[in-house]
């Protein structure tokens, strides 16, 4: 059950859905706080963090309060640099300057994310078998898998090379660094590798 269940989960069950959905807290609580938004229901990750964790807004300023709340969660729970939040500030900064940017925004992030997850899956395949303990083996893999799509033109498979120009083009756009890349990633694989395999689930449904 994850913490953004209508009951709240205990700590320890970190998956890769809250993880995913805290970022996007932060992300839309950035905005809010940056661009004077005022309407929840603009925010729907925030608005739904904040009723289940019942935060009261801060100085009558949307995104302030909810701001700190998952930055500190995604911190203590995942271990998150503070670099990581300096970089989606800068990109927020840069590319939402009014309230007519941010659904464009959102939507090149969501194109970015999807597709370097996709990619780094198609990629890693065999090293996702590596097992978890060998955390910094990963780390370094996951690096590596991040410079090459960054830095590599020529890909043997049109379809990695089509998805890796993209994932150039929205890096480009949003400014994200391999860096951020990386820690993105490697939360996502640790987490993934932690959560049941579908058959597993389905054989407990049977």
């Amino acid at each position: 059950m994850g913490l953004f269940n209508k009951k709240a989960a205990a700590p320890s069950s970190k998956n890769v859905e809250d993880f995913v959905s805290l970022t996007r807290v932060y992300f839309q609580s950035v905005i809010a706080s940056n661009l004077g938004i005022t309407n929840i229901r603009f925010i729907p990750d925030v608005a739904n963090f904040k009723r289940l964790f019942k935060i009261p807004t801060q100085g009558g300023r949307l995104g302030q309060a909810e701001k700190t709340a998952s930055r500190k969660m995604l911190m203590s729970d995942y271990g998150i640099s503070e670099n990581f939040f300096k970089e989606i500030d800068a990109s927020i900064k840069k590319n939402c300057r009014t309230q007519n940017d941010v659904q464009s925004y959102m939507f090149m992030y969501q194109g970015f994310s999807q597709d370097l997850m996709m990619l780094v899956s198609n990629l890693m395949q065999w090293k996702f078998r590596v097992p978890s303990f060998f955390k910094g083996a990963l780390r370094s893999m996951t690096e590596k898998t991040v410079h090459d799509i960054c830095t590599k033109l020529v890909w043997k498979k049109d379809d990695v090379h089509k998805t890796a120009a993209a994932v150039r083009q929205y890096k480009e756009r949003l400014g994200y660094s391999e860096q951020w890349m990386s820690e993105y990633v490697f939360n996502v694989v640790m987490l993934a590798k932690k959560e049941p395999k579908p058959k597993a689930t389905d054989e407990k449904k049977a």
